[in-house]
């Protein structure tokens, strides 16, 4: 397996297990953007390795440096092939192809530094989002991604996802989802899309429906592995 997916691999366990991860910390710090670029040269291995290192780099960043928001995202703490990313720079520039934290999601983000415009994926997925945790309880599971699973962990984790944190009211015709959906209405293609994503999970024509958002849920959770 790649030299850098693995090592996103190991740090997430030896995190998970509250075991010492320097070595991995090490693994990760070393070599050259180019290398890992040429590692990394399907959408799906950035996926896999970028989600890996954000949701690792967040416990050790808020548990062992005690990091809080907003520092935590926007700090470059984050040390991998010489350079150092930000959560902020994994999660909107390289994963959501530098797109804009505000505007849900519709506007691009300016002035993006060009090694985050040479790391981003080609395609933004919006499955990313049930994958990415933020330590709150309102997030999805933390969950080891993995090149030859990574489709089918991946739209499970939607489909958990989305059948856990909505609640459908047939009678009433009513659905509240997660505010995931509010906030990146624009990965999700829009209401529209958004629509046809509910519907395909949940197995119900929402015709007619109002939809809602839930409170999100702030509260520490530094515990939720899958």
């Amino acid at each position: 397996m790649p030299k850098y997916i693995t090592s996103s691999i190991d740090i997430l366990r030896q995190v998970k297990l509250e075991q010492p991860y320097q070595n991995q910390m090490s693994s990760l710090a070393a070599g050259t953007l180019e290398q890992l670029d040429m590692e990394l040269d399907t959408d799906k291995k950035k996926a896999v390795f970028w989600i890996n290192c954000y949701n690792a780099y967040f416990l050790i960043l808020r548990r062992d440096q005690q990091l809080n928001r907003p520092a935590i995202y926007r700090a470059r703490k984050v040390l991998i092939a010489g350079q150092k990313f930000s959560l902020d720079d994994i999660e909107h520039g390289i994963l959501r192809r530098y797109r804009s934290k505000i505007s849900l999601g519709y506007l691009p983000s300016l002035f993006t530094p060009n090694h985050i415009k040479a790391l981003a994926v080609e395609h933004l997925d919006h499955r990313i989002h049930f994958a990415l945790n933020c330590g709150a309880k309102s997030c999805p599971p933390i969950l080891s991604y993995k090149i030859a699973l990574y489709d089918q962990q991946i739209s499970v984790a939607t489909e958990n996802f989305i059948i856990n944190e909505s609640v459908l009211d047939p009678i009433k015709k009513t659905l509240k989802i997660s505010k995931l959906f509010l906030w990146y209405q624009a990965d999700f293609g829009g209401k529209t899309g958004t629509r046809t994503l509910l519907q395909k999970v949940l197995g119900q024509d929402l015709k007619g429906y109002k939809i809602s958002y839930a409170d999100y849920n702030w509260e520490e959770d530094l515990s939720n592995w899958a």
